[in-house]
Order: C-alpha cells, then sequence, then structure tokens
C-alpha cells in the first residue's frame, strides 16, 4: 500500500476520488492508499478550505454544497492536466507499445476508443488480443490489461474499473420478455466458455443462485468458446447473455443491446500490468495514464 502523501494536490486527488465514488474505500483501492489516509486528505483539504465537503452523517456519505460546486471544476481540471501532461510527454515516435487483451475487450471497448487516444497522446499501440493471458516475462509484449479478482502482488499493476455481470439481449427479444428472473430464465440462454477455474466466473447457475429461483436451472441453449461471439449471437436475437457492463455500456447507449432487469452479479476488476523493463517508458506512463482517466468518466 502507498505512503499517503499530505500535500495539497494529494489531497485534492484523495477529494476527488472519493467525490466520484461516494465511498473512501473505493478511492482508496483506486489511489492505492487505505481509507484512513483518504479520510485524513480530505480533512486535511476541508481544514484548507474552510469548509466541509461531505455530509458524512447519516450514511451513506454524500457531497455538501460546498464539494457539489467543486467536484465538478475539480475533476474537469485534473483531466485537463493529465491530457496536457500526456501530450507533452509523448513529444518523439517510438516504437509503439505492444499491450495484451482479451478479444472481446479488444472488441467491444478498446477499438472505438484508440481514435481519441491517437487525438489525445499522439501515440499508437498494437494491440495483441488473445483470451489466454501473455506471459510478460517471456515474450515481447509491454504491457496487458486483465480481468481477475485479484491482480499478482509481485506485478506493478493499476486498477481501472470494477466489473459488474448483466443479463442483455437484442431488443426485439426483450420487447416482450417478462424482466423477472423467470421471465428472463424462460428466454433461450447463450453461454460462453470461461477459461478460468474461478468460481465467481460469470455463469448462469452463479446468475441463478443470486436471483433466488426456486425453479430448477434450464438448460443453456447455445454455447460459444468465446465471449464475443456470444454477445454477437445475443444481439442479433438468439437469446439472452450474461456480459460484463463495460463491454456493453457502448451497444447499450446505441441501442443496439438492451438490459433485462436490475439483477446483477458482481465481476472482477480490470487493471493494467506492465512487465519490467516497459514501466520506465513514457510512453507506458502515458497510456496508463489515458486509460485511467477513461474509467473515471466510466465511474
Amino acid at each position: 500500500m502507498a505512503k499517503a502523501n499530505t500535500s495539497p494536490l494529494h489531497a485534492l486527488r484523495a477529494f476527488e476520488a472519493a467525490a466520484r465514488h461516494l465511498h473512501f474505500a473505493r478511492a482508496a483501492d483506486e489511489l492505492g492508499l487505505t481509507p484512513t489516509a483518504i479520510s485524513h486528505q480530505v480533512r486535511q483539504l476541508e481544514a484548507i478550505l474552510g469548509v466541509e465537503l461531505f455530509c458524512r452523517f447519516p450514511r451513506p456519505v454524500r457531497l455538501s454544497a460546498a464539494g457539489e460546486k467543486l467536484f465538478p471544476v475539480l475533476r474537469t481540471t485534473l483531466d485537463q492536466i493529465a491530457g496536457t501532461i500526456d501530450q507533452l510527454t509523448v513529444t518523439t515516435p517510438e516504437t509503439p507499445l505492444r499491450l495484451s487483451v482479451t478479444m472481446a475487450f479488444a472488441s467491444r471497448w478498446l477499438m472505438s476508443r484508440l481514435p481519441r487516444l491517437r487525438a489525445e497522446t499522439g501515440m499508437n499501440i498494437t494491440v495483441e488480443a488473445a483470451d489466454l493471458p501473455a506471459d510478460l516475462h517471456a515474450s515481447d509484449i509491454d504491457m496487458a490489461i486483465r480481468y481477475a479478482g485479484q491482480p499478482d502482488d509481485r506485478a506493478q499493476w493499476h486498477r481501472l474499473f470494477a466489473d459488474t455481470i448483466i443479463a442483455v439481449c437484442a431488443p426485439q427479444v426483450a420487447k416482450d420478455a417478462p424482466l423477472t428472473p423467470d421471465g428472463i430464465l424462460s428466454l433461450p440462454l447463450l453461454q460462453y466458455r470461461w477459461k478460468s477455474a474461478s468460481s465467481n466466473a460469470p455463469s448462469w447457475s452463479r446468475w441463478h443462485a443470486h436471483a433466488g429461483v426456486t425453479a430448477p436451472l434450464p438448460a443453456v441453449t447455445q454455447s460459444f468458446s468465446e465471449e464475443v461471439h456470444a454477445i454477437d449471437a445475443a444481439v442479433s436475437g438468439q437469446g439472452v447473455v450474461l456480459a460484463s457492463q463495460h463491454l456493453v455500456a457502448d451497444r447499450l447507449a446505441a441501442g443496439t443491446h438492451q438490459r433485462l432487469g436490475e439483477l446483477h452479479v458482481d465481476g472482477f476488476q480490470y487493471y493494467t500490468v506492465a512487465n519490467h523493463p516497459s514501466r520506465s517508458k513514457p510512453a507506458t506512463k502515458v497510456f496508463i495514464n489515458w486509460l485511467q482517466r477513461l474509467a473515471r468518466e466510466a465511474t
């Protein structure tokens, strides 16, 4: 865990993260600090400003009027500072970063954001998409975006965002579908093979148990080896699939996917990890900062 820094800039960052999450523990997780350190830095900022930024009681925590006024300005300013630093840092051509990601993350999240990466940072990356994790110690991959419950503590990692697993389908399938758990389970169920042995992997059996449905779990209608193929089948009207909320967020906004009900199960978390030689590269730092900025926008 990183040591807390009590400079005003760090106090501002602590407040921004706590205000965005409305949760001190989640802010601490993002910044690599303890919740106590976040609370201390926020109180330091409140002492400097002479106002309370949070209404801490009754729970849950919420922003005060002063906090509501400061938060949007601070968030925009920090993003502008980070973007300017990124543009100043990547000033000379260098070998593009080689990034390892899953095929679903590449096609459903990263690809549509690469033009923004080039526009905001001037950098290019080489995307290596595969569902089996690349060995960063035995390949020329510079860094990876992983999806797992807990990163390897021996690696240098940066958290992007936690995930939620939701049921989605095509609008024409959702039109007449009851939004109750029993109604959702009456639809054709699509499933993809999870390549990890984790008991917390997204699955209809886990969703069924979380929903508290007493009827037996229906058989899966169609299985796929790849997550992206199951999502494609769902959007083509073949049934309903459990998908990462982050991977379908763009399609939900566009109306090509529709969420069924409010029931969800917790997913894993997305985080970055870089191999040792690449950690000191300016482009690595710029790319991680850029990803974290997008992650803040998504929370």
